[in-house]
């Protein structure tokens, strides 16, 4: 299995509005993964258009977050999260996309 990274351009949207700007004398970019594990990752076979994945009640899909967790997400959210695509309405004039009612 292979993972790929990609780094859009990203001059407005990504950036805090324009006010960040890429140094891109530093590329290229790299990114690294450590301690990967994929055993509950989807799969698809090699000739299939479709994802087989398995939502037992195990399955990482079925889990949900208890009061403590949800509040240390939100915690880093406020913290740490510079871009939220669910409320970027300036770039989703035509209506956010549809995971974002999730």
């Amino acid at each position: 299995m292979k993972i790929y990274s990609s780094l859009w351009e990203a001059d407005d949207w990504a950036t805090q509005g324009g006010r960040v700007k890429i140094d891109w004398s530093n590329a290229p970019f790299s990114a690294s993964y450590r301690s990967f594990n994929d055993q509950s990752a989807c799969s698809r076979a090699s000739n299939a258009r479709w994802v087989a994945c398995d939502a037992n009640k195990d399955s990482w899909m079925s889990t949900s977050l208890n009061n403590n967790q949800y509040g240390q997400m939100k915690r880093v959210q406020d913290e740490f999260m510079i871009y939220n695509y669910c409320t970027d309405y300036k770039r989703f004039p035509q209506g956010l996309p549809k995971d974002c009612n999730l």
